[in-house]
């Protein structure tokens, strides 16, 4: 358990702040191009006062902060300067509609929202009187803003000032609001992926969040001198995990990429020592490995496929546990040289010594893709209701099919099991959440006794690893009574660099089809060094020569799978699935219910085996715009 004195952000903040001062870097963002370095007690100062500043404006302990937009400094200073006053952060995804952010500002009840830029400053203004309690919009870049005249409007080094004018007549009280701090009090709000409906909004404490850190800590360390790059967005769990709890705990350094695009680029710059992602972004690493290589030169493309085989060779001879032979470690110490060295790089992954990946199941296809080129990549599990993380891989003992075993501190069951030993996964640890948000009916339902039921299936094999299935409530079964996980197969089809998204159907139908998305800017790729010509994505996806080629990864991914989990048929949607249609969540896991009906006719007209399908819907465009679609879908029958 963590030390006593240190037991919540802001202390811990301050601790390392007295410890390091200016002597050790404590953040990065790069601007201008340039890495700008915050230390330790850059660090302390900002959260100091800005959180001065809130309070000489009003904030109370209890209140609710909502903080929407990019990665930066700014963010993490803005959520421990409200934990600094007893107050609470809620983060908002920067790509939310305005109906997700005032939802979850009206749900909070903020009065104070800290909106990083021009764009997200009109989200909130824009909203008027939908969003009443708020009286405070405090903004981190000043471009563009010069005209707005909104009384609630205020520049955040204006807050931080304040701060310090209140200082100096109240001096010594930033250490007795730190001093009061309590484990035990919600320390930040968290929503979950809502896949179901709106989000629901978990509160984590102090204690939860730095136990599971350090109970994380204790099989997959974190040392001071570690480099982590924040560049997914940080309401997520899995972030606030790494860039607040962890970096605090154990004192890496977090730093910020220039733009969400340059992410990649900021990567390799930095080459850290630790990275979570979920699966989306290693699917999206492993496509890009591919399509580089498509891109390659012969002699390099020859390289690769000789390579990887031998990369895949001593990834199962991992897994397995088995000692590789002297010829097997000269062979891999080759194509590492030769080819594995170089990707590594390519990716920023010269440094890494702690990779993992969570949030949803990762295909089993890319996991030991990494594991060939010599990332040790590691699967977590868990829910934003433990504080993220509750199993992991330990080193030397990794299954590509499990979630590993539960980290200190966790206990783990199986709830009412059948014969073969699944059921619903819950658990209890000192992380278990305090319960959600103004809704007492949905904290009775998720915890029982003390255990989180998680909603997911799942069991021990022989090894104590846990084994997750799907959720519960996504496990289909077909009409001649078999049991298939739809994510199982998605993740299959994702593996291929040309397909971005898939969704598997067959629950009390006869066979299973696919509807599935291409990925607009490689298959365009394809297309056009094969002098396919065509213009929009509806039209691309529309080409016989696309179909044949999807078809070509669906068949692979057939032979992979026993008789009744295979795909009978599929069609390639005319647009890709979003989140802003309610399509995906905000972490792109699949809202199967919402597309069940949107796409009731599709699926309809393929069990009625029409050979097309014809469309006429609206599309709706990131600006509000909308506009008629008229297409065809080919329906594409696998025997």
């Amino acid at each position: 358990m963590v030390d006593l004195p240190l037991d919540t952000f802001p202390k811990l903040l301050r601790h390392n702040a007295r410890k390091w001062g200016d002597d050790r870097v404590a953040m990065r963002e790069k601007e201008f191009g340039i890495w700008q370095p915050y230390t330790w007690k850059d660090y302390y100062e900002h959260v100091k006062y800005f959180s001065l500043g809130l309070v000489a404006m009003g904030l109370k302990k209890g209140d609710t902060i909502s903080i929407i937009g990019d990665n930066r400094p700014e963010w993490l200073w803005a959520e421990l300067a409200a934990q600094s006053a007893g107050a609470i952060g809620i983060g908002i995804y920067q790509d939310s509609i305005l109906k997700e952010v005032s939802y979850i500002i009206n749900h909070a009840a903020s009065r104070f929202v800290v909106a990083e830029d021009q764009e997200q400053v009109d989200k909130v203004l824009d909203m008027g009187d939908e969003i009443p309690t708020v009286e405070h919009i405090i903004y981190t870049d000043p471009r563009g803003m010069r005209k707005y005249d909104d009384s609630r409007l205020i520049y955040f080094p204006e807050v931080e000032e304040r701060g310090r004018e209140f200082e100096k007549k109240n001096p010594g009280i930033f250490d007795q609001m730190v001093d009061a701090t309590d484990p035990e009090a919600c320390a930040q709000i968290c929503t979950t992926s809502g896949t179901t409906g709106n989000p629901k909004l978990a509160m984590l404490s102090h204690r939860n969040m730095l136990s599971m850190a350090a109970n994380l800590g204790k099989v997959d360390p974190k040392y001071e001198s570690d480099e982590f790059v924040s560049f997914l967005p940080l309401p997520w769990i899995g972030e606030q995990m790494m860039c607040v709890a962890s970096a605090l705990l154990f004192g890496f350094t977090v730093n910020f990429p220039e733009e969400p695009e340059t992410a990649t680029e900021n990567i390799r710059e930095i080459g850290p020592h630790v990275i979570f992602s979920p699966p989306r972004v290693w699917e999206n690493l492993a496509a890009t490995v591919q399509v580089k290589i498509m891109d390659a030169s012969p002699f390099k493309r020859f390289l690769f496929h000789k390579c990887l085989p031998i990369g895949y060779m001593w990834a199962d001879l991992k897994f397995q546990k088995k000692e590789p032979t002297f010829w097997q470690k000269v062979q891999y110490g080759l194509a590492y040289l030769i080819m594995f060295r170089a990707l590594k790089d390519r990716l920023g992954f010269s440094n890494i010594r702690s990779a993992s990946t969570g949030g949803a199941a990762l295909g089993p296809d890319t996991f030991r893709f990494f594991h060939a080129l010599g990332v040790n990549l590691k699967q977590i599990y868990g829910q934003t209701e433990i504080s993220g993380i509750s199993c992991i891989h330990h080193d030397g003992d990794i299954k590509f099919d499990t979630v590993g075993k539960p980290i200190p501190e966790t206990e783990i069951r199986i709830h009412n099991p059948d014969p073969k030993g699944v059921g619903e996964v819950i658990s209890r640890s000192p992380a278990l959440f305090m319960g959600y948000y103004k809704n007492e009916e949905a904290t009775r339902e998720t915890i029982v006794d003390g255990w989180l039921y998680s909603g997911d299936a799942g069991y021990f094999d022989e090894d104590g690893h846990l084994v997750i299935i799907d959720r519960m409530k996504d496990i289909m079964t077909l009409k001649g009574g078999e049991r298939f996980s739809p994510q199982f197969i998605e993740n299959k089809l994702k593996f291929s660099p040309y397909i971005k998204e898939a969704v598997c159907i067959g629950h009390e139908r006869d066979y299973i089809i696919a509807m599935i998305c291409i990925d607009y800017g490689i298959v365009g790729k394809w297309a056009e060094d094969r002098r396919i010509n065509y213009t929009t994505y509806t039209d691309l996806a529309s080409k016989p020569e696309v179909y044949g080629l999807i078809e070509g990864e669906v068949r692979r991914v057939n032979e992979s799978l026993t008789e009744h989990q295979r795909i009978r048929k599929f069609v390639l949607l005319y647009k890709e699935l979003d989140a802003d249609d309610d399509e995906l969540t905000r972490t792109r896991k699949v809202r199967r219910r919402f597309i069940d009906q949107k796409y009731a006719d599709i699926i309809e007209a393929i069990y009625a085996d029409q050979p097309e399908i014809h469309i006429d819907t609206v599309i709706r465009y990131q600006d509000g715009k909308t506009s008629q679609l008229k297409t065809t879908l080919a329906v594409r029958t696998l025997e």
